[in-house]
């Protein structure tokens, strides 16, 4: 079975299982996964936890010792197997596939890694464990979500923000949501009424917000012009490598422009399918290759080459200004591209 991150605690009001299988790119979610599992499991006998990294250099035999049938006058353990950020290998794989199927009520065994690709969450390991016990899925919220992820968090700490705060707690700690808890239990100490406003917040908090290349390219497709300018300048306040998002786009832009093509020869879907675009992300896809013309591509790539060129050969050019009249292009619908040509 497969739940959420924050239906985790409303799961564990009912009898463990013996086997989580905890997944994501958020680190928030996912040691607040693991405390939460740990604690139950505490309280159920099992006092013993035993950590193993499923690296290359991993003794297998180790994690079936732990498993072993226990005695009388042992303690349940619990066994966490954390994945590397590859994933598991095919020689983990079958280590996993029989432990998962091995396991008996004395041992809890917790699986831990990172944000699963399609292929991953069909290999048949995965596929398993998931039908033998829970799939956590501690994915970051995105921006359309992080309000009502920053209004769950408020209530459990009985604080009572008003629709204000609540887009500013999110707009200002978008990527960094091990601040946005620390920012929560400072303003719950300080506002024992919890009554939080924008006033309350700008006297309280400062930003925490955090950005990566893949939020700015993200707004890029969803066609968020003023987001995607928000991020940048973001990014060029914490010195991020100018190159790092040329190389981010330039991947995007060639593959739109090849799916421009293939559109043409096969229905969209086919297309998505081919190049394994996540169901989420389609309708970005989709709206970018509406907007964007093969031509208007071919023009943002040369811009993108401007900017490399700048970067590796004009020492004392900065790339910035190009890279952001980018991210102004890339959002600009059709018909205003239309009226200014």
């Amino acid at each position: 079975m497969r739940i959420f991150a924050d239906k985790l605690t409303e799961h564990l009001k009912k009898p463990l299982m013996g086997l989580y299988l905890l997944f994501g790119n958020e680190p928030l979610l996912l040691q607040e996964s693991r405390v939460a599992i740990e604690k139950k499991a505490l309280e159920q006998g099992f006092e013993e936890r035993h950590r193993f990294s499923a690296d290359a250099h991993l003794n297998w035999d180790q994690v079936y010792d732990c498993c072993q049938a226990l005695s009388l006058f042992s303690s349940k353990k619990i066994i966490e197997i954390e994945l590397p950020e590859t994933g598991a290998n095919a020689a983990a794989a079958k280590e996993l596939l029989a432990l998962g199927q091995s396991l008996h009520p004395d041992v809890l065994l917790v699986v831990i890694g990172e944000k699963l690709t399609k292929a991953q969450e069909s290999a048949k390991w995965f596929k398993t464990l998931s039908s033998l016990g829970c799939w956590v899925s501690c994915l970051t919220p995105d921006i359309n979500k992080l309000p009502q992820f920053v209004m769950i968090r408020c209530r459990t700490l009985g604080l009572k923000p008003d629709q204000e705060a609540v887009q500013m707690l999110a707009q200002w700690h978008e990527g960094n949501l091990f601040a946005l808890s620390q920012s929560l239990e400072k303003l719950a100490l300080l506002y024992p009424d919890g009554l939080l406003t924008l006033i309350r917040l700008e006297e309280s908090l400062s930003r925490h917000n955090h950005f990566t290349v893949f939020h700015w390219v993200d707004a890029l497709l969803e066609g968020q012009a003023n987001r995607s300018q928000r991020i940048l300048r973001q990014l060029i306040t914490e010195g991020t490598e100018p190159v790092i998002l040329i190389r981010s786009l330039q991947k995007e832009l060639l593959l739109l422009l090849q799916m421009h093509q293939d559109v043409t020869q096969m229905p969209i879907g086919s297309t998505f399918d081919k190049y394994r675009i996540w169901q989420s992300k389609r309708p970005w896809y989709a709206a970018s290759l509406k907007r964007l013309s093969r031509d208007r591509l071919k023009q943002l790539i040369a811009l993108l080459t401007q900017a490399e060129r700048v970067t590796k050969t004009q020492y004392e050019t900065s790339p910035w200004p190009i890279l952001q009249q980018i991210s102004v292009e890339f959002c600009l619908p059709q018909s205003v591209v239309s009226k200014l040509a």
